[in-house]
């Protein structure tokens, strides 16, 4: 398995905004091969920023690669960069090879 994460610090003001334009938009993931899950995550809040992540799960890492590359991905990401900025600075990708995974 492989995990794709994106973190965002959100602007204090914009939480709110920043939820809901992941929540209302189009989802396009659970039509690419090799996907698992998704969550968005809400973390710490700072004094200049509330973090924030995105979290995929892959069933390996040639299908997150393959997800990039995809149609679905070039209409999920059209709007980005649309409207005003709710981040300080840009998103950072983090990527991991699942090693170990235990379930209850």
């Amino acid at each position: 398995m492989y995990i794709a994460m994106n973190r965002f610090r959100v602007k204090p003001d914009c939480s709110e905004a920043f939820e809901q334009r992941w929540q209302n938009r189009e989802v396009f993931l659970n039509t690419v091969p090799g996907f698992v899950s998704f969550q968005l995550l809400r973390g710490p809040e700072h004094d200049d920023h509330t973090l924030y992540a995105s979290h995929t799960i892959w069933e390996t890492h040639d299908a997150f690669i393959a997800w990039t590359q995809s149609e679905q991905f070039r209409q999920a990401h059209r709007h980005a960069g649309e409207g005003p900025s709710l981040t300080v600075g840009r998103p950072v990708f983090e990527g991991f090879d699942v090693l170990q995974e235990l379930h209850a």
